[in-house]
């Protein structure tokens, strides 16, 4: 069963501004993944098994600067390297927050990304897993089990956890931060296809 986690964030425009205008990569800090928390689906990830996973990903994709994810969730464990957007460069803990250090990379899916946080669009990071699930409080809520296996994070379209905030990290991004607004839905596909098509309507890709 493929397990998947959100947060939504936006990125101040002048950040982006300056990394394409200085020809840097955007890198962006902040909360990726809650532990011991009801998301949006009513799913809770035990703190025990998060800091497995979240231990085997340092010690493997991020060690060996492999730790890549997409711009929208496949229905696959696969990560699709000519989707890849974004590299995580550091993961660590905060309480039951898990944070991360994330770059976009100047990827055609990643140059997407940056355009829809030039144009203001609110978008979410989210893990992608697999794994089971067992209802264990009555209320509809149910529990992450422990043959959960992380595989990466991606940048998606819905948001599903409460309140995460991010700030920029580098000299040249000091001057915003970004902000998480409550539940702001947006239709990627269609900022995606404006973004890449010209204004006549044909498209260019």
């Amino acid at each position: 069963m493929l397990l998947t986690e959100h947060i939504p964030f936006s990125v101040d425009k002048l950040l982006v501004e300056a990394s394409i205008k200085e020809n840097k990569s955007l890198t962006v800090k902040g909360v990726i993944q809650r532990a011991e928390a009801k998301n949006q689906n009513g799913r809770v990830y035990p703190k025990e098994i998060l800091e497995r996973e979240v231990k085997k990903y340092i010690d493997g994709p991020v060690k060996e600067n492999r730790a890549l994810g997409e711009l929208d969730h496949p229905e696959s464990s696969v990560i699709n390297l000519n989707n890849v957007s974004h590299n995580i460069k550091r993961v660590w803990w905060d309480g039951d927050d898990v944070m991360g250090e994330v770059e976009i990379l100047s990827t055609p899916a990643g140059n997407i990304l940056k355009e829809l946080f030039r144009n203001g669009i609110t978008v979410g990071i989210s893990s992608r897993g697999m794994g089971s699930v067992k209802e264990n409080y009555g209320d509809g809520t149910v529990e992450v089990q422990d043959d959960f296996e992380l595989l990466c994070w991606d940048f998606v379209s819905t948001p599903s956890t409460h309140g995460a905030f991010m700030t920029p990290v580098g000299r040249s991004l000091q001057e915003g931060k970004i902000q998480l607004p409550e539940y702001k839905y947006t239709n990627v596909n269609n900022i995606i296809r404006d973004i890449i098509c010209d204004n006549t309507g044909t498209c260019q890709c």
